[in-house]
């Protein structure tokens, strides 16, 4: 029997109708979705039962996920085969079938009625549709309290399949989504604890390679000296590398370690500045240093904040080609500190911009790189500056440089948790 027009349908009906699909969309809990599903369709119906089925493409079968009536517990979660069955039936040709005696009718299967200690008499079963107008699953009603199922049930029923099939695909699209959160979650913790542990694992070798590495040098002549040099400018890169993974933990902790005081902050971009003054110098930069003449009081995390400085400074020094220049400045506005790196270095494609903030994000492809990293310093910064109730951004032209900004309150909000042992600091 196809569906027929909810024209059929009295205005009250058709008015409740609309109103329980309107509840059934502001559902997405998916068992309450069915639980309050079922129950409306008994209503609507007045039958004594109601099953929705729902089908698993890779079983290809329906099974039963919600009933009302005495059947309830033993028939959920119960498999319906496609083939051979009234729902499967229904489903496969996507059309409402009323069934006045299921003991005539070729596909009924009484085991159902044997478990459940039921006795089946009549089913109205129309098809679910999600809503792109595809079938996925089954609604059937049972034994009509007064009389027979008739064509003004099945619009009744179809109409009303129709809002709860929509409801369902909603819900299960929310539900996708959450396991989806879940696993990156899962994922992005395994990563981190990854990171923390072969960071921890390679930083004891690692000493004891530059430990040994440095002796030798002292002792060595001739050829030796050069070889052991580009070890050891090989052991300080791997260095560099482990302490972005230790820094990213520091990060990671932060925000239950964080504890505030108030210092000048223009004396630690002086320290950063001077400690950079020499590998500015060996690649022919000019490193250039803007502060006022009076203080620049700042509450904050001085590790965190000189962690923010020396990463945007490292960052204007490696990417500017010899000759070229970067500045460094902060100034008060207001009731905020902005303090800015500017360089003359390759810079960031105009499309990349909201990227270079992204952890191991690189704008250069993986297999054809020129500079070295990670791609953590930028997100560091990101989040440290969050961290303090701050912003953070960009501004670049390529082969004309970039410049960096980061703006402070003078007062940062309060940490959610102070309570926890202190993370690691980074390295000074």
């Amino acid at each position: 029997m196809n569906v027929t027009s909810p024209s059929n349908i009295a205005p009250e009906t058709l008015a409740r109708i609309i109103d329980v699909g309107r509840r059934l969309n502001s559902t997405v809990d998916m068992n309450s979705l069915l639980r309050q599903i079922i129950n409306e369709a008994a209503d609507l119906l007045d039958c004594e039962g109601v099953s929705l089925l729902l089908y698993d493409p890779r079983r290809k079968e329906l099974r039963f996920k919600a009933t009302v009536g005495e059947a309830s517990r033993q028939l959920e979660n119960q498999a319906v085969p496609l083939k051979g069955s009234i729902a499967g039936r229904i489903f496969l040709n996507n059309e409402a079938i009323i069934v006045q005696d299921v003991r005539r009718t070729e596909g009924w299967n009484p085991k159902f009625d044997a478990e459940s200690d039921f006795h089946t008499r009549g089913i109205l079963g129309v098809p679910l549709h999600d809503g792109s107008g595809q079938p996925v699953g089954v609604l059937e009603a049972i034994n009509k309290k007064k009389g027979d199922f008739d064509e003004t049930d099945v619009a009744v029923l179809s109409t009303f399949s129709d809002l709860a099939g929509a409801a369902v695909s909603k819900a299960q699209l929310f539900d996708e989504l959450q396991q989806a959160y879940f696993r990156l979650n899962e994922l992005d913790r395994l990563k981190s604890d990854f990171i923390a542990l072969a960071s921890h694992e390679l930083r004891t070798p690692l000493s004891v390679i530059l430990g040994y590495v440095s002796y030798l040098r002292e002792h060595a002549k001739g050829e030796q000296v050069e070889q052991l040099d580009l070890t050891m400018k090989a052991a300080m890169r791997l260095r560099s590398l482990i302490q972005d993974m230790v820094n990213l933990q520091y990060v990671n902790s932060a925000e239950a370690t964080t504890q505030f005081e108030t210092f000048d902050l223009a004396q630690i971009i002086r320290a950063v500045v001077v400690d950079r003054e020499e590998t500015a110098l060996a690649k022919q930069l000019t490193l250039k240093l803007h502060l006022p003449s009076s203080p620049l009081r700042l509450t904050a995390e001085p590790d965190m904040v000189k962690l923010i400085i020396d990463n945007l400074v490292n960052n204007a020094i490696k990417f500017t080609p010899a000759g070229g220049r970067v500045d460094v400045g902060a100034a008060l506005r207001d009731e905020e500190i902005w303090f800015y790196v500017r360089d003359t270095g390759i810079g960031i494609p105009v499309e990349q911009l909201n990227r270079i903030f992204d952890r191991f994000y690189q704008v250069e492809p993986h297999l054809k790189r020129h500079y070295e990293g990670l791609g953590l310093g930028l997100a560091i910064v990101k989040e440290l500056v969050d961290l303090h109730g701050g912003r953070v951004w960009a501004q670049s032209e390529l082969d004309k440089g970039s410049e960096f900004f980061v703006v402070l309150p003078l007062v940062p909000p309060p940490p959610r948790n102070t309570e926890a042992l202190r993370a690691e600091p980074p390295a000074k």
